[in-house]
């Protein structure tokens, strides 16, 4: 790390990406090293609630004849393949992650790029494609309302959703920090690649202790 990429964590946001059902549901490949992450993801949600900074929440949703799919999955879609729609329980989020049971997804304002307000400073928000920045508002939703300038990273699987996300919060000149087991199907030469563009790895405890001293600079 350096002066231009150490984690300001008092004025962080946690970002979840892609933490719904349709990844954990029985059959689903790699369900058990999804399943493993979702507790250290709820506690940093918590513990992130707790000390008043932003949780967001980034979410896939498909519509019926796969018009708003990547390219790489169009095709399964149009050809009847069932996956994230709007309306399923599938594309719900993981409920130990909520800051409450019951709440759901609304569809049609996060697919008309709206924010959708879960709690105080709790949020979700739709992304058309794997990296969260692309055709979206999140970039200036997270400097110009949140005044964020780190962004901690969890969520399910690495090699597509996590991984395009956190490079372009790096061509973004966010400071990251990767939750460590926080991000599922994540490997070492991911990880060497990330901490060569100046992520940090974190544990719970790591910014439970980096929140102490650094609460402070939040603006």
């Amino acid at each position: 790390m350096n002066g231009y990429t150490a984690p300001h964590l008092g004025s962080a946001a946690l970002l979840t990406i892609d933490v719904q059902r349709e990844f954990i549901k029985e059959g689903s490949e790699g369900r058990e090293e999804k399943l493993a992450v979702v507790p250290v993801i709820s506690r940093a949600a918590a513990m992130f609630r707790k000390q008043g900074l932003p949780v967001i929440h980034i979410v896939r949703i498909y519509l019926p004849d796969g018009s708003n799919a990547d390219l790489c999955r169009r095709e399964e879609i149009e050809s009847g393949g069932s996956l994230l729609q709007p309306g399923s329980e599938e594309v719900q989020l993981v409920e130990d992650i909520l800051p409450e049971k019951g709440i759901r997804l609304d569809e049609e304002k996060l697919m008309l790029g709206q924010v959708q307000k879960i709690g105080r400073d709790e949020y979700i928000l739709y992304k058309p494609r794997f990296g969260a920045f692309y055709g979206t508002s999140l970039e200036g939703f997270l400097r110009r309302e949140l005044q964020r300038d780190t962004l901690v990273f969890g969520g399910f699987n690495f090699p597509n959703c996590p991984r395009s996300t956190i490079y372009e919060a790096s061509e973004r000149d966010f400071r990251i920090v990767a939750l460590k087991r926080g991000i599922s199907h994540i490997y070492g030469k991911g990880m060497e690649e990330l901490e060569n563009i100046h992520v940090s790895f974190l544990s719970l405890s790591d910014i439970k202790e980096e929140m102490k001293g650094n609460l402070s600079n939040s603006p």
